[in-house]
């Protein structure tokens, strides 16, 4: 069946069709930010998830389980959901609202460690931080009381979201993290931890162990998971639709542009766009599996 897909996709266009979207300056200035954007978002999701997969990789802690199923969340919901949710939380929700929840929910984190650690049950996440991260949210929700919603509040700040480039990449980002954390997740599992105990009876402290041993280790599946969250975001389009709009020559990406040119009757146009983006996410499986075939760990 996919065979067929694309075989129907590669049939439907002609080398006048590419040259055609090749030349038209919105697919260009689409081409463009989607590179750019899906760029800045796996080079974000690769940030975020070397240190939380690493976390849960290494460290057995209550709630583990609860924190790897949350982040299966992005996958698991339907896209529209995710772009709905960040256009509620931007436009409804104030910092204020969202730093008294984060206290809340790090208050509430911290009694379970307490509770936790007096049960002898595992290594309890440190209650003590997580208390003073608490007390931080909770002085911000004091100081920003009043201050309208996050959208007013970063387009005052210069930096705007809502129907915005920027919007793109947090709209991509949920999902292709969630990937990126998969891959780290694996890739570390596959790092034997002996390596950080022999550098550590060697003279280093767990930071450099971490820094010096098992980053080097971990630089293929680093590059697969930024590779792979790279993917996801290209393919991205109802949070993008949703959240950062479809505005030509602003906020249009290819997934976008796909559905403007369906939307306006152009198929064969659509349908040469379609090619281009399977072009790019065979390209970019090839670059994944090259790095796995050449050892890289995911």
């Amino acid at each position: 069946m996919l065979l067929l897909m694309v075989g129907a996709n590669v049939l439907t266009v002609t080398w006048g069709d590419l040259g055609r979207i090749l030349k038209d300056d919105d697919i260009l200035r689409s081409i463009k930010l989607t590179v750019v954007t899906c760029t800045a978002t796996a080079i974000l999701s690769v940030l975020v998830a070397v240190p939380l997969a690493y976390l849960l990789s290494r460290y057995q802690f209550r709630g583990r389980a609860f924190i790897d199923t949350l982040l299966d969340i992005p996958i698991l919901l339907p896209p529209l959901i995710v772009g709905l949710s960040l256009l509620i939380l931007f436009n409804r929700m104030s910092p204020a609202t969202c730093c008294s929840m984060m206290a809340g929910g790090l208050l509430l984190a911290s009694l379970i460690g307490f509770v936790l650690r007096g049960k002898g049950g595992g290594r309890a996440l440190v209650p003590g931080a997580l208390v003073v991260f608490a007390g931080m949210f909770g002085i911000g929700a004091v100081m920003m009381r009043g201050s309208g919603s996050l959208e007013e509040v970063s387009s005052g700040m210069g930096f705007p979201m809502t129907f915005h480039p920027l919007g793109i990449v947090l709209a991509q980002f949920p999902v292709a993290a969630a990937f990126a954390v998969r891959t780290m997740r694996t890739t570390f599992d596959q790092i034997s931890p002996r390596y950080e105990e022999v550098a550590m009876t060697l003279g280093c402290h767990r930071g450099q162990a971490f820094s010096r041993v098992v980053l080097p280790l971990a630089g293929k599946g680093m590059v697969a998971a930024g590779t792979m969250a790279w993917a996801r975001a290209l393919g991205e389009f109802g949070p993008v639709l949703i959240f950062a709009g479809a505005t030509k020559g602003r906020t249009e990406v290819l997934a976008t542009s796909v559905f403007l040119e369906i939307n306006i009757g152009n198929l064969p146009g659509a349908a040469a766009i379609s090619l281009l983006m399977i072009v790019i996410a065979v390209a970019t499986l090839l670059l994944v599996r090259f790095f796995v075939g050449r050892g890289g760990a995911i």
